[in-house]
C-alpha cells in the first residue's frame, strides 16, 4: 500500500533499510532523514515566518531548559537575581520596575527565591517599615555563575544596529502581533515561556 514505511533487518546484514511503499526499496534511506523536515520553497516567505518564530520559541524554550535543570532556577527568577546583585537590597516595588514586571508577580518570584535560600528579607536601615530584598551567598554565587539570561544576549545584538533597522524590525513585530491578535494579551518584556512566578498560595501570576 502506497505510504506505508516497513522497516527491514537481516541477521546477516547489521543495516537497516527502509521500504517507503513506493515499489523501489532497493534503496536504503538513512533514517535521520525522518526527523528532518522538507525544505521551504524558495520565495515562500509566509512559511519562512512560520519558521523562524517557531525558532525563537524553541531557544526561549531550550534556555529556560537548561536553567531549571542545571541551575533550578527560571529566566524571570535569574533577572531578579541579577537585579538585585547589581543594584543592592531592593523593595519589591523598585524591584518591579528594574525587571518590568508588576509586584504581584515579583511576590511570587521572591517567595520562590527566599524558599531556596538564594535571597532574604530584611528592614531597612533608613525606615524600619521598609522590607527590602537582598542576596545571600548562595544567590550572589548562582547569579555569578549561571548563564546569562537569554534576552542579555539579544539585547546585547540589537543594541548593535542602526536605529532604522530597530525602528523596522520593532514595527514587524508589532504588525505580527496585530495580525494573530493578540495585541490585548498582558506580557511582560521578558523572554521566556508559561507563567512567570506561581504564589506560595498557589495562585497564578501573569506577567
Amino acid at each position: 500500500m502506497t505510504g506505508v514505511i516497513n522497516l527491514k533487518s537481516s541477521s546477516n546484514d547489521s543495516d537497516s533499510s527502509l521500504d517507503t511503499g513506493d515499489g523501489d526499496s532497493s534503496a536504503p534511506l538513512n533514517l535521520t532523514s525522518l526527523n528532518e523536515a522538507p525544505q521551504i520553497p524558495e520565495g515562500n516567505n509566509e512559511l519562512r515566518i512560520f519558521q523562524s518564530l517557531r525558532r525563537i520559541i524553541r531557544a526561549i524554550e531550550l534556555h529556560s531548559h537548561k536553567l531549571n535543570t542545571g541551575y533550578q532556577i527560571t529566566g524571570p527568577q535569574l533577572g531578579c537575581l541579577l537585579a538585585i546583585k547589581d543594584n543592592g537590597p531592593l523593595t519589591i516595588t523598585r524591584l518591579s520596575n528594574i525587571v518590568f514586571l508588576s509586584p504581584s508577580t515579583v511576590v511570587g518570584i521572591v517567595d520562590r527565591l527566599d524558599e531556596k535560600g538564594l535571597v532574604s528579607r530584611i528592614r531597612s536601615i533608613k525606615d524600619r517599615r521598609q522590607v527590602q530584598i537582598c542576596l545571600t551567598e548562595a544567590g550572589n554565587h548562582l547569579a555569578v555563575t549561571a548563564p546569562s539570561p537569554l534576552q542579555e544576549k539579544l539585547s546585547g545584538g540589537l543594541k548593535s544596529l542602526p536605529p532604522s533597522e530597530l525602528v523596522s524590525i520593532t514595527a514587524a513585530l508589532d504588525k505580527l502581533v496585530n495580525l494573530m491578535e493578540a495585541e490585548d494579551i498582558s506580557a511582560a518584556p521578558i523572554l521566556e515561556t508559561g507563567l512567570l512566578a506561581v504564589s506560595t498560595e498557589n495562585q497564578i501570576l501573569h506577567p
